[in-house]
């Protein structure tokens, strides 16, 4: 019985401790601009990359950012290296383009500025127009996050 406790109590402890980012699709974007234009965030990641694990955990943590990213933005999760279904966005279609046992989006790459070395992960910050206003490589932490969000949400 003991066990069984502790098993419910380490199964649901995660779930009261984190919040979850609401995240969409590129799809969905589209769509949802012609309702309601919002600022989107791109966060463009691999499931290999241990930088983007940790700053995912922190950013989800942080109840009062999960909030605000989810109220006041469209937020896309986009795994540069697994995502295979074609992308329409901003009047573009973009494919996965394969590479032997790997691969990488066109669209991940059309985002890049650096072309020849991705790095990961990767913020694009668009206006309400969607028009860039913030680009940013490696981790962003949760309190810098806020500050820009908070400028963004100013403009």
């Amino acid at each position: 019985m003991k066990s069984f406790i502790l098993f419910l109590f380490l199964m649901l402890v995660p779930c009261f401790c984190l919040s979850q980012i609401k995240t969409g699709t590129f799809s969905d974007l589209e769509i949802q601009q012609k309702e309601n234009q919002k600022p989107t965030i791109i966060h463009i990641y691999t499931d290999w990359c241990v930088v983007c694990r940790i700053e995912s955990f922190q950013l989800n943590k942080d109840k009062d950012l999960v909030k605000m990213l989810s109220e006041n933005f469209y937020f896309i999760n986009f795994e540069a290296e697994k995502t295979k279904e074609k992308i329409s966005f901003q009047g573009k279609e973009f494919n996965y383009l394969p590479n032997g046992n790997s691969g990488i989006h066109e669209l991940a790459l059309a985002l890049l500025k650096n072309k020849n070395q991705p790095v990961y992960p990767l913020w694009i910050i668009l206006d309400k127009n969607q028009n860039l206003v913030e680009y940013h490589e490696g981790q962003l932490k949760p309190e810098k996050m806020k500050q820009k969000l908070l400028e963004i949400s100013a403009l």
